[in-house]
């Protein structure tokens, strides 16, 4: 069973941005989650970390989450800049840097639909791809729930399709948690990510945001190609999510550059 927490024991006040940083909005923004044996993350990220697992019906699961979003408004935190949309999926595994004990995620990488892309690609040798996003969505204003979601990446690194339903009847269903809110800050609140640059160094950033006001969702169907090539999650489980999150829209701060880690 993972431990109790409590989101104020978590929330931090903003860092000041400077210089690169950026601010930005992220719209239809979904977290789908799976759960796997421990085993499947072997040699995957270095052993300066190690998989938070979560104990499900007496086996010790390693947790991954696809996350897709619209960038709206992606600008400079600091100084008057143009603003870019851009649709983008993350991919990130669930961990825990031994070196600090801070929870964190490691990035297996990131979709972009965007030119902007050669920046973190080529400037900074981030672990990202080029991807043709497109988002289908209804979001119904009443109930604030979406009456459809449908998103499909067209990408030679990851190709990707995944189709989500709202009712008001769902609920949060969190195994291996003590609780609804412990599983809430695991799954929403890790603000430092990791990764192997395409140099095959290891570098790291991190984020900023409120407490995101996510709700569940159900999974109707989906295809998540780069999870199924590496063996993690197969493409005969990517039906069966350990959760869904959706929330219509929020903000971030992104702290730039990113650091290499020696």
């Amino acid at each position: 069973m993972q431990e109790s927490r409590k989101l104020k024991d978590y929330l931090i006040e903003r860092p000041s941005p400077k210089g690169i940083d950026v601010l930005c909005g992220l719209k239809h923004f979904a977290i789908i989650t799976y759960a796997v044996p421990a085993d499947r993350f072997q040699g995957v990220f270095p052993e300066r970390f190690q998989l938070d697992t979560v104990e499900i019906n007496g086996r010790e699961m390693g947790l991954i989450s696809v996350v897709p979003f619209i960038d709206v408004d992606f600008t400079s935190a600091v100084f008057p800049f143009p603003k870019f949309t851009m649709g983008q999926t993350n991919y990130r595994i669930y961990i825990i840097d031994t070196e600090t004990g801070e929870r964190c995620v490691w990035f297996l990488g990131t979709t972009l639909d965007s030119w902007t892309l050669v920046v973190p690609r080529f400037l900074w040798n981030l672990p990202w791809h080029a991807g043709k996003v497109n988002f289908d969505c209804r979001l119904n204003e009443e109930t604030g729930l979406y009456d459809q979601y449908r998103m499909d990446t067209e990408s030679d690194w990851a190709q990707a399709s995944v189709d989500l339903a709202q009712s008001k009847s769902d609920e949060f269903e969190f195994p291996g948690f003590p609780d609804t809110e412990s599983a809430l800050v695991y799954l929403t609140h890790p603000l430092a990510g990791f990764y192997y640059r395409r140099d095959k160094k290891l570098g790291t950033y991190r984020v900023w945001h409120k407490e995101l006001n996510v709700k569940p969702a159900k999974l109707k169907s989906a295809n998540f190609k780069l999870l199924s090539d590496l063996g993690i999650v197969k493409a005969s489980e990517q039906s069966s999510p350990y959760s869904v999150l959706i929330e219509p829209i929020n903000e971030f701060t992104i702290y730039l550059p990113p650091t290499v880690i020696d």
